[in-house]
């Protein structure tokens, strides 16, 4: 039977988890991509993520409506499924470098508690940080709604 997952739930799915999958529109097309993210309670209901410059950043900036799913699957009739809808917002200074601490401390904390592996730097989890070039781009998901479902055997 599948149900509505309560705000709650929902909230608690987003908080458990770190990979999700991002869509976003370029001109006509929509796209759906795996990202890393954190779910940050403490921030008004945002998630925060960040990425190097490319396509996805570049769209996002034109079109700042965004979805994010997550969910947690053990079979076909047992899952769990969140969808966030929310505006993409890109950090920058101290808020930038502020929520990317956060993001890892959060992100590392999560892997250390579900995959019972200790991660001592961002590395361990994204190459993205360690590559020369330009600094990542930071960005938060500004929630503005989150719907969930729930299929239990």
């Amino acid at each position: 039977m599948i149900k509505d997952l309560d705000q709650t739930k929902c909230m608690e799915l987003l908080r458990n988890n770190y990979i999700g999958r991002l869509a976003f529109v370029q001109g006509k097309s929509p796209y759906i991509i795996p990202i890393t993210y954190y779910y940050h309670d403490r921030d008004a209901r945002s998630i925060i993520s960040y990425s190097a410059e490319g396509h996805k950043i570049r769209a996002m900036r034109k079109n700042t409506s965004v979805s994010l799913e997550v969910d947690e699957i053990e079979s076909v009739s047992k899952w769990k499924s969140v969808l966030v809808h929310g505006q993409f917002e890109e950090l920058e200074g101290i808020d930038a470098k502020s929520q990317l601490h956060e993001f890892v401390k959060g992100v590392k904390s999560i892997i250390n508690k579900k995959e019972e592996k200790q991660l001592q730097f961002i590395h361990e989890f994204s190459s993205k940080l360690i590559s020369i070039g330009p600094p990542p781009v930071v960005y938060r998901i500004k929630i503005v709604e989150i719907t969930g479902k729930v299929r239990e055997e």
